[in-house]
């Protein structure tokens, strides 16, 4: 039973990797087709961030859009 909670690390660690459970890193096209924008350092008031589209890029997009 001692090794049931390293095991429970190890699979946390693996899932971290998982493309699912990162932001996501996207390119200007992506995040139009997503239906955002990108925009430099950061997003405008009452707009989400909803990934990336480079390293000092957001994809942001309005927070009601379905």
């Amino acid at each position: 039973m001692r090794i049931l909670p390293v095991l429970c690390a190890l699979l946390l660690l693996v899932l971290q990797g998982v493309t699912g459970l990162s932001p996501a890193r996207a390119s200007a096209q992506d995040c139009e087709r997503r239906g955002g924008f990108c925009s430099h350092r950061s997003c405008p008031p009452g707009i989400g961030r909803v990934g990336l589209c480079s390293e000092q890029e957001f994809c942001c997009r309005m927070r009601w859009y379905p």
